[in-house]
């Protein structure tokens, strides 16, 4: 399995979007929420508590059509990455990390101005 640095690393060159995904946005700010406030513990627990829902939900197939491509394109850890996820789907330090990069983009809206 990747260490989380470097899931962390690769989900954030996957190119994948919370709106495009088509999973629950309100399920995602369970993630987003704690992300925000910055506070790290209870971020970790929503994001292993919350990334089986979302990968069941509509997550799995966006995921690994990222990490296809980006094995295509020869992306660092993009082969362990989609071995790890065939070996145990959600519960993989990818699948989590991906979850995180989505919940970021949330963060990000929420934290844009209005104008």
């Amino acid at each position: 399995m990747l260490t989380a640095k470097r899931a962390a690393d690769l989900a954030a060159k996957l190119d994948l979007d919370a709106y495009e995904t088509g999973i629950c946005l309100p399920c995602l700010s369970i993630v987003a929420f704690p992300l925000d406030s910055g506070d790290e513990p209870k971020t970790r627990g929503a994001t292993i508590s919350m990334t089986p829902h979302l990968w069941e939900e509509g997550l799995e197939l966006p995921a690994r059509l990222a990490l296809e491509r980006a094995r295509a394109l020869g992306v660092k850890d993009a082969e362990h990455a989609l071995a790890d996820v065939e070996r145990a789907g959600a519960r993989t330090t990818i699948a989590r990390a991906i979850v995180r990069v989505l919940a970021l983009q949330l963060v990000a809206e929420m934290r844009a101005p209005l104008n």
